[in-house]
């Protein structure tokens, strides 16, 4: 046997373990990055994204390492309280996202940065959310589900939910646990007829209003005190000179008196 015909002999097989290797990376990308506690399933239809199910994990915040090529992401029943803005962002083939049955309490403006184009449906069901951004929902195309949440009635949650017109389904399920105006407590959200926007700020104009009439009242009270306390000394002063006795007239004078007589 040649040189040559060895190190064919050697290096073919080499070569075809190789390319094994690097089909099986690229067939399966996701396997060895699947998030702890979590289960990776490929998907039989296209576009062929993970399946990723962490429900009933455990968890107490959201994976970091969550597959790029996800496109279920189930994070119910766990123990997230907190969703970080930009959490998902780069998650484009992300359709279903499932938080509920978790402790998540407030949502901010990013918090579903990324997920603008692909997001389908989005459940935060059954969370302890009171608040939210106004714009949390803002760029989002996807069917959400915010029912049983102990959610607070105010002038964001009226932007956040006035701005998601293609899910009114979604704001009927709200219910004020508590509201701006007292009288719509235990309410749906939509029997809020008033403008909770403009109802905060009458009530910080009639704030400062009142601030001010507190400030001009102090500075008219102190005024009107400097100028009583001013009028009671200048009056014992003037007493005080009334009570000095007279001055013993001189000799002179005594005799001009006399003379004049």
């Amino acid at each position: 046997m040649t040189p040559l015909d060895l190190w064919l002999s050697r290096s073919i097989p080499m070569c075809l373990l190789l390319q094994s290797l690097v089909l099986m990376v690229l067939c399966f990308p996701s396997a060895s990055t699947c998030p702890k506690g979590c289960t990776c399933q490929r998907s039989e239809s296209p576009p062929h994204g993970l399946n990723v199910s962490c429900s009933l994990s455990r968890l107490k915040e959201i994976p970091p390492d969550v597959p790029l090529d996800t496109q279920l992401l189930q994070l119910d029943r766990n123990h997230i309280s907190l969703v970080p803005d930009r959490i998902f962002h780069g998650l484009r083939m992300l359709r279903r996202l499932n938080l509920s049955h978790n402790a998540v309490e407030t949502l901010g403006e990013g918090a579903f940065v990324g997920l603008e184009g692909s997001l389908e449906v989005l459940d935060l069901s059954h969370n302890r959310i009171t608040s939210v951004h106004k714009d949390a929902f803002a760029r989002l195309k996807a069917r959400v589900m915010v029912d049983n949440n102990p959610w607070h009635c105010d002038c964001a949650l009226q932007q956040a939910l006035g701005g998601m017109a293609h899910n009114h389904e979604a704001a009927t399920r709200v219910l004020c646990r508590s509201s701006e105006l007292r009288d719509q407590e235990g309410q749906p959200f939509l029997a809020v007829d008033a403008d909770l926007c403009n109802l905060a700020k009458r009530t910080t104009d009639y704030a400062m209003l009142v601030t001010m009439f507190g400030w001009f009242a102090m500075v008219i009270s102190y005024v009107v005190y400097y100028v009583r306390q001013n009028q009671e000394d200048a009056r014992r002063h003037l007493e005080y000179l009334k009570s000095l006795p007279s001055k013993p007239k001189k000799p002179d004078e005594l005799e001009d008196i006399s003379t004049v007589v």
